[in-house]
């Protein structure tokens, strides 16, 4: 396909990316003299008729919606057409590569420069939920790093559209099933939370090295999302405070974005961050602390103690 003319007008040059929905190219805009990437969405060509014209109804709504978000962070989309028969999603390029590859590279992130990737990404995630946007897919793949330091989030709302069937038959879910939150996982509605539950697995898989919950088969992935706590962090510094608060289970006692924001601040200057002390289980004269609300012990679950106002 290399060479082709998409829509008159996007000639495609080489493949930059690829993953369960989709290839994403780089591209040339015949009309602006400028280069952008296109995202290619494969997935179209495995569906029936019926669904293709769902397929490329909920991605021009969510192109829509990914358009609202004004953040120097989020990878701006620029058009969705349809060629071929399938929908082709027209992007900002960013020259670099994906948090994925840089793990993949070089082994691990250093913890201060993943805290300050982390505070873009969350900076980019906060102007989304103004904007009435859930990413639903933040995973280490959708995070670029460009080379001129910035860092940007993709993808928002169309890699994954909650409740597509055909989404599920792509693999495009079981690829990253375990960077869903727990109450994802569940089959609860996300909710910003669940954006943030995601981040923290992500910048746990840059320091570490690998992702906190994948086992070997989706199924024993998902279990370990829902029932297990991640191994213990142990090149993350100053930032393994924030991954283990946003990483806690119940979506109601981790840190809202607000915090979040502070204390990931605080990491990429390498200072243990001030307000993490509220999110570590508390134990008294060797006692696990006991929620007076659910009589759980804490020891090892991370869930028992509360940030001032929670409860």
């Amino acid at each position: 396909m290399q060479g082709q003319l998409v829509a008159g007008r996007y000639r495609l040059a080489d493949s930059i990316g690829s993953g369960g929905m989709g290839r994403v190219w780089r591209a040339h805009d015949e009309v602006l003299h400028r280069s952008v990437a296109i995202k290619e969405l494969t997935a179209a060509l495995y569906v029936s008729e019926s669904e293709q014209a769902i397929l490329l109804a909920r991605t021009r709504a969510e192109a829509r919606a990914a358009a609202r978000i004004n953040h120097s962070a989020v990878v701006t989309v620029h058009d969705v057409l349809e060629h071929d028969g399938r929908p082709w999603i027209v992007m900002e390029l960013v020259e670099g590569r994906s948090l994925a590859d840089a793990v993949k590279e070089e082994g691990r992130v250093e913890p201060r420069e993943a805290a300050r990737v982390g505070l873009w990404v969350l900076r980019a995630l906060r102007a989304a939920h103004t904007a009435g946007v859930l990413h639903r897919d933040v995973k280490p793949g959708n995070v670029l790093l460009g080379r001129d330091g910035r860092v940007l989030l993709t993808d928002f709302g169309i890699a994954q559209i909650e409740g597509d069937t055909t989404i599920t038959r792509t693999g495009e879910v079981v690829g990253s099933v375990d960077y869903l939150a727990p109450e994802r996982v569940r089959g609860h509605d996300p909710g910003p939370s669940s954006d943030l539950w995601a981040l923290a697995a992500t910048l746990y898989t840059a320091v570490e090295g690998r992702s906190p919950f994948r086992r070997t088969t989706p199924l024993t992935t998902m279990q370990a999302v829902v029932e297990e706590e991640a191994a213990q962090l142990q090149h993350a510094g100053p930032l393994a405070p924030v991954i283990n608060a946003l990483l806690r289970k119940d979506p109601a006692t981790r840190p809202d974005a607000s915090e979040a924001e502070q204390m990931l601040a605080e990491a990429a200057e390498g200072r243990r961050p001030s307000g993490a002390q509220a999110y570590v289980p508390t134990q008294y004269g060797g006692t696990p602390y006991r929620d007076v609300h659910n009589g759980m012990g804490t020891a090892g679950t991370g869930m028992g103690t509360t940030g001032p106002g929670r409860g």
